[in-house]
């Protein structure tokens, strides 16, 4: 396996169906560009005479829209940002924070992630967007599903303030899970 010695950048990105590593190598000598997402080659160019530029792809399941920002800072200093969705990762990650909901749990010995995307009440586990079964009770609505044989049920009630808007809790055998923050 061929070394990683131009590895000038490494981001950890949450999205719905998981927690993605992307890894840029660039060779300021060479002018090579590798981008690895996932340990992955997706791009790799080779003997590139301009040193600065951008380079896009794709990450997931969901083929989320990712590039590589390359600028010179001073001389032959190089800074390189990641943007998700055409904005900068802090931004992207932010707005992600209004957007989703995520949780952490171990049933039977195993690790699960689940997400809950607000905007169009899709619900991923594991990388996978779950079967869900809607309905609306009393006091709002719940997202039924089922993880390893275990049912699981997403609760969307009001908060009853406007600025706090829709409170989703996690239901899996009768238990609160608590939202996970990454």
């Amino acid at each position: 396996l061929e070394k990683m010695t131009d590895l000038v950048a490494v981001w950890e990105v949450a999205l719905s169906d998981g927690v993605h590593k992307i890894e840029f190598e660039h060779g300021t000598t060479s002018g090579k560009r590798v981008v690895y997402v996932d340990g992955k080659e997706e791009i790799r160019k080779e003997w590139m005479f301009k040193l600065v530029g951008k380079e896009t792809f794709t990450v997931g399941a969901t083929k989320t829209k990712a590039a590589i920002n390359i600028d010179a800072v001073s001389g032959f200093a190089y800074e390189y940002t990641l943007e998700i969705n055409g904005k900068s990762l802090k931004k992207y990650m932010e707005n992600r924070l209004k957007t989703t909901n995520t949780w952490i749990l171990n049933l039977d010995g195993t690790d699960y992630r689940i997400v809950l995307e607000k905007d169009t009440m899709d619900v991923w586990c594991n990388g996978e967007k779950m079967e869900t079964a809607g309905e609306f009770v009393e006091d709002g609505t719940e997202t039924h599903f089922t993880v390893a044989d275990h049912s699981c049920c997403i609760k969307a009630v009001s908060s009853g303030k406007r600025k706090e808007g829709i409170i989703h809790t996690l239901i899996v055998n009768n238990r609160e899970i608590p939202e996970a923050v990454e």
